[in-house]
C-alpha cells in the first residue's frame, strides 16, 4: 500500500486510482462540441427548429461545452433521452422519437474517425499515468464514455501498459451510481476504500464517496468549470502532476 499526496493532503494505503476520461485524461472539448453538432444537425434535419434547443440540452451555448452539461458528463443513453424528449415536444411519439434520435446517433457514429484526433490526452496525462503504475498502483479508467470508447483511447494513445482498467457506460447504469464505482473496484481487485477516483465532474465525486472509495480527487483544468460542483472533493488539483507518491 502506498501514500498518495495531494495539495499536502495525505491518503494512505491505497492500492489504486481510477480515473475519468473527458475532461481529466483526455481534452475532448472540441471532439464533444463538434459530436454535439452532428447529432443536433441530424436531427434538426428531420424535425426542423429542433437543432438550437437540442444544442441548449446537450450543454452548448455560444459554441462553447458546458463542462458540466450534458454532453459532457452524461452517458450515450442519457443524450438519446434528451434528444428524444425535444423530438416528442414537435408531436412525435415516444417510440418514434426515441428511434429518430438513435438513428441519428448511428449516422453521427460514422464521423467519429475523422474527430477522434481532436480528442487527445492532456501533456500530463501519460507521463504521470507512467509514474503512478511505475510505483505499483493499480490504474483504471472509468467513464461515462463506451467500454468501446474507452478502449480505442487506450489503445490510440499507448496507454495499455498503465491502465489496467478499461470502462464505460454500456447500459441504463451511470454515474453518480456507486454501483458503478463497485464494480470498477472489483474488476481491479480492490476494496473501494483502497482507492482514489480523480475526476472533473460532480457526478464523479458523489459516485466514488457513495461507494466508500479512499478519496475523492477533482481536477480543474479549465475555467469553463464551475468549481463550486466540486465543492464534494476531498482535494482540487490543477494538473495529474499534483498527485505525488510518499516513499
Amino acid at each position: 500500500m502506498l501514500t498518495v499526496v495531494g495539495k499536502g493532503v495525505k491518503f494512505v494505503n491505497i492500492k489504486g486510482i481510477i480515473f475519468d476520461k473527458d475532461g481529466t485524461l483526455a481534452d475532448s472539448r472540441q471532439f464533444l462540441r463538434e459530436l454535439a453538432q452532428k447529432r443536433a444537425r441530424l436531427i434538426d434535419c428531420q424535425i426542423p427548429g429542433t437543432g438550437d434547443p437540442l444544442l441548449m440540452a446537450f450543454g452548448l451555448q455560444n459554441q462553447e461545452l458546458n463542462p458540466a452539461g450534458l454532453m459532457a458528463v452524461g452517458s450515450r443513453l442519457e443524450n438519446e433521452i434528451a434528444a428524444a424528449a425535444y423530438i416528442a415536444e414537435t408531436g412525435k411519439s415516444w417510440f418514434e422519437a426515441k428511434a429518430i434520435a438513435v438513428q441519428a446517433f448511428l449516422e453521427a457514429d460514422k464521423y467519429l474517425p475523422a474527430l477522434e484526433a481532436i480528442s487527445p490526452p492532456y501533456d500530463d496525462t501519460k507521463e504521470v499515468l507512467a509514474k503512478l503504475s511505475q510505483a505499483g498502483l493499480k490504474l483504471g479508467i472509468l467513464s461515462a464514455d463506451s467500454t468501446l470508447g474507452v478502449q480505442e483511447f487506450v489503445t490510440k494513445y499507448q496507454l495499455s501498459n498503465y491502465i489496467e482498467l478499461s470502462m464505460g457506460v454500456d447500459s441504463e447504469l451511470t454515474k453518480p451510481d456507486p454501483e458503478l464505482y463497485l464494480k470498477a473496484c472489483q474488476s481491479l481487485n480492490l476494496p473501494p476504500s483502497a482507492t482514489l477516483m480523480v475526476g472533473d465532474a460532480q457526478g464523479d465525486l458523489e459516485m466514488a464517496k457513495k461507494a466508500g472509495a479512499g478519496g475523492a480527487i477533482a481536477i480543474y483544468r479549465h475555467q469553463q468549470q464551475n468549481i463550486k460542483n466540486l465543492s464534494q472533493a476531498d482535494i482540487v488539483i490543477n494538473s495529474l502532476r499534483d498527485l505525488e507518491i510518499l516513499t
